[in-house]
């Protein structure tokens, strides 16, 4: 049980990851991303990579420079600009909708203006699925000046989109709906230098 704990990513840079099992039963056609990161890295990284044989960034956030994100789906992405942050945890949450191809993304709680992403796309099930390394192969093709540097915690993946309640109940780590990957009960495999370690503060 990950309750309260963190994965520690101890090297820059760094070549380890972590990989989750998630059963999907079928394509996403909506989904939301959640996690929380504290890092110091100014360089780019990936937090969140879901690669298929298809399509090695299916689902990705990547985080370029201090005020940028970028969320990919299918290959395609989207930038949302942030304040440089202040070195504290940022919680981020990023959901996708087929039908209408809109992309929200939240940063602690609040949404940012939302954006339009592959309209139509179908999200691949058979998947690999990393924290920490941005896959350019389906689970390999590291870059290790993309590598994820810091601690990460609260990670979780529903197929659906979540209502603002929801996104704010997720920044606020309170009661949350069934997911496809969710931190209290992950299914994963530390591969090289990551410490599960008790998180120092709430």
């Amino acid at each position: 049980d990950l309750y309260r704990k963190v994965f520690v990513f101890r090297k820059d840079p760094s070549d380890a990851f972590v990989v989750l099992q998630a059963q999907l039963e079928q394509p996403l056609r909506n989904f939301t991303v959640c996690l929380r990161s504290y890092t110091d890295l100014s360089r780019p990284y990936s937090l969140f990579s879901y690669a298929t044989k298809a399509q090695d960034n299916e689902i990705l956030l990547f985080k370029p420079k201090p005020e940028e994100y970028r969320f990919y789906v299918g290959g395609k992405f989207v930038t949302f600009r942030v304040a440089e942050g202040r070195r504290d945890w940022e919680h981020v949450c990023a959901s996708w909708e087929s039908s209408t191809g809109i992309a929200e993304f939240w940063l602690n709680g609040k949404p940012w203006p939302r954006k339009g992403l592959q309209k139509g796309y179908t999200v691949g099930a058979t998947a690999a699925i990393l924290l920490g390394q941005e896959q350019d192969s389906f689970g390999g093709g590291f870059d290790p000046y993309n590598s994820f540097s810091g601690e990460l915690t609260d990670v979780y993946l529903w197929d659906a989109g979540l209502s603002p309640d929801k996104m704010r109940a997720a920044f606020l780590s309170l009661r949350l709906p069934p997911a496809l990957l969710a931190w209290s009960s992950l299914s994963y495999e530390v591969k090289g230098d990551v410490v599960v370690k008790p998180r120092l503060r709430e």
